[in-house]
């Protein structure tokens, strides 16, 4: 059954498209992360323009994070002080990454950049992920337990002034930490069409020290908030939102995480973040080729 995508301008199979969402939706319930930073590449291998990819998957994101944001609040697990603060740096990001946007679509280089950022930010965090992980089933295996780590802040975090108290997160730091952070994931939001939940939770954990058991709410938070303002601002500046295309996937990935979830409760946590890093170098690693093969059929633009 197909369907027509007003603005990517493009007919897709429904079928294709919720499908891709309930994969997005298990991955987010297995791994706690949104699953944007895999719906749009997703997305660009399906033929979809990457730039309507991106803007529509952060509309996916909203809706996603609002049930996360509501369990977590039940239990205490967000620190809103901590979070108004990312938000208001991801709106700002917004406004930043909606300039950027428009100067690399006006150089016709904004399809590049976007997969450029992915191959990079892919590949890093999947290294890094999957390090951690290996070293976590190698302890497991020897019987020898990992060294604890510190929760503590970044030193160039301790070196920002006009330091206020946290209490939730049990800090004491600089607001400009957390709102740089947010800016930070603003522009990438804008850009990628992700959620930002992969590069802003290890953030919160290695760089301001927060407490691991509100990062994971306090980071939906400023993520619902952030791709509410990503939304509007592609709707206003880009007009790249399709909005056929993000119900879509949002009652897909709806469906498949609740699936996730539960799958999430028979497989060690070890093997789940390993199973994941492998997922997201596959990706990364897919994308790098698409940049550099040449394509069978050239085509140029010239002047009339």
């Amino acid at each position: 059954m197909d369907v027509y995508l007003p603005i990517a301008n493009l007919a897709v199979n429904l079928l294709v498209i919720v499908g891709l969402g309930v994969l997005t939706g298990v991955l987010s319930g297995m791994f706690g992360v949104g699953g944007g930073f895999l719906t749009t590449p997703l997305l660009i291998f399906y033929g979809v323009p990457p730039t309507v990819a991106a803007a529509s998957a952060a509309s996916q994101v909203t809706g996603a994070s609002v049930s996360g944001v509501i369990a977590h609040s039940r239990r205490g697990g967000v620190d809103y002080q901590m979070g108004g603060v990312m938000v208001v740096g991801g709106i700002l990001g917004t406004g930043l990454g909606a300039l950027l946007f428009n100067l690399f679509t006006a150089l016709g280089q904004i399809d590049t950049l976007i997969n450029i950022l992915y191959v990079v930010l892919l590949g890093g965090i999947g290294a890094v992920m999957a390090r951690d992980a290996w070293a976590e089933l190698k302890a497991q295996r020897t019987g020898v337990a990992l060294p604890a780590r510190k929760r503590r802040h970044h030193p160039l975090v301790a070196s920002l002034p006009l330091r206020w108290r946290f209490y939730r997160s049990g800090l004491y730091i600089s607001p400009l930490a957390p709102l740089l952070l947010g800016v930070l994931t603003g522009i990438l939001t804008m850009l990628m069409g992700i959620g930002g939940g992969f590069v802003l939770i290890p953030a919160m954990l290695y760089i301001l020290g927060m407490s691991a058991n509100v990062v994971v709410g306090t980071s939906l938070f400023q993520i619902l908030f952030t791709t509410v303002a990503t939304t509007l601002m592609h709707s206003v500046t880009t007009k790249a939102v399709d909005i056929v295309l993000a119900a879509l996937l949002l009652l897909g990935s709806v469906t498949g995480a609740q699936l996730g979830a539960r799958l999430a409760l028979k497989i060690p946590a070890e093997r789940l973040r390993l199973a994941l890093a492998a997922l997201v170098l596959l990706v990364a690693l897919r994308m790098a080729i698409g940049l550099t093969y040449r394509p069978e059929a050239l085509f140029t633009v010239a002047p009339l």
